[in-house]
């Protein structure tokens, strides 16, 4: 599978982003799919997961309450709404899809894999 991740922008502090992910092939349905994003001099880190499903989610504690994961099937894609964007966002972002079919929305990096690019958000303060 080949995820394709966009929607790289500059914002300023307070602001909002929507970053999409589509992935190739025909089993996107039955996978969870995450987010990541990486700083420079920074490990990965997990920002967000979806359940094969779409009716679980899970959330890093630094965006919690300000960023929401969702899924279209139909067309293959993966989005993370980013609202109230803080400085500290700033960072690669990077889609996942998880290892095992019908996975739920695992916080761990081990349960994905990682494939194409990440897209850059930079917030400004």
């Amino acid at each position: 599978v080949q995820l394709q991740a966009s929607g790289e922008g500059l914002v300023q502090a307070g602001g909002s982003l929507r970053l999409s992910c589509v992935a190739s092939g025909s089993a996107f349905s039955s996978y969870g799919m995450g987010w990541f994003r990486q700083a420079p001099g920074k490990e990965r880190e997990f920002v967000a997961g979806i359940s094969w499903s779409g009716h679980s989610f899970a959330y890093g504690e630094s965006v919690q309450g300000r960023f929401t994961i969702s899924r279209d099937d139909a067309k293959n894609t993966v989005y993370l709404q980013m609202n109230i964007l803080k400085s500290e966002d700033t960072a690669v972002y990077y889609c996942a899809i998880r290892s095992r079919q019908f996975g739920g929305s695992s916080i761990y990096i081990l349960d994905y894999e990682f494939s194409g690019q990440g897209t850059q958000v930079t917030v400004s303060s």
